[in-house]
């Protein structure tokens, strides 16, 4: 299993798609990558040899942020958006949607499934015993 910033990617998937097991490594930017250092979309991960394992090392970890330093970089930019309180910040701390969506409905999952009107979720009435 090559191992890529500190990630096992799987042998018996493309390596395009292998790619997108790093975190901050999409679809497009995999392809990205690959044609840059002229690697085969469709090849197996398993079927790299070694110097293009290294060389897909070397240039992920010079040329993007990814894995630890991505979340870090996002923790940090939404702890200052908390301090500075901004809208976002604010949405952020009270864990709303951030980004504009409704809430009236369809946020039942950032709400933590809250129900709340009478026919949803009711439990049946107890049997007379």
């Amino acid at each position: 299993m090559p191992r890529i910033a500190g990630v096992n990617i799987p042998e018996n998937k493309r390596i395009e798609i292998s790619l997108t097991y790093i975190y901050g490594i999409g679809r497009s930017l995999s392809r990205k990558i690959l044609d840059e250092l002229k690697i085969d979309i469709n090849k197996k991960a398993s079927a790299l040899n070694p110097k293009e394992v290294n060389d897909l090392k070397e240039f992920i970890e010079k040329k993007y942020k990814i894995e630890g330093d991505l979340r870090r970089q996002i923790m940090v930019n939404i702890k200052r958006l908390k301090d500075i309180g901004t809208w976002r910040g604010y949405r952020h701390i009270k864990g709303l949607p951030v980004r504009g969506q409704r809430t009236k409905t369809n946020n039942r999952t950032v709400r933590g499934n809250v129900r709340k009107t009478m026919g949803s979720g009711r439990k049946p009435p107890a049997a007379p015993t």
